[in-house]
């Protein structure tokens, strides 16, 4: 094996686990925004986890976040939930970093 098939190897395997990493993160956010969304909604215990699963689940609607974006925004319309579309964001983005720390530590 060439230096150039080792630096490719050690590239691509290192890709593969960014992007298993990336995923786990997104999965994580996605949990904790569920949570967040589902106590905002009014809901607890096993109602609040059920909801962050559908928070989960409408990540694989489409490629990128927007996809949780809208069924958050949605139901929050829907029950009369107060929360700009920048308060919503910004929740997600301050809980991704929350999901890579808990990622991180975890590793």
């Amino acid at each position: 094996m060439t230096t150039f098939d080792k630096r490719k190897d050690a590239f691509e395997n290192k890709f593969a686990h960014d992007e298993e990493l990336r995923f786990k993160a997104e999965s994580r956010r996605n949990k904790l925004l569920g949570l967040w969304a589902a106590g905002l909604l009014g809901k607890t215990g096993a109602d609040a986890e059920a909801y962050a699963k559908e928070v989960i689940v409408a990540d694989f609607e489409q490629a990128g976040e927007e996809d949780v974006f809208r069924k958050v925004r949605k139901d929050f319309d829907a029950a009369g939930v107060q929360q700009s579309d920048h308060q919503i964001r910004r929740t997600m983005d301050e809980l991704m970093q929350t999901a890579i720390g808990q990622i991180r530590d975890a590793t």
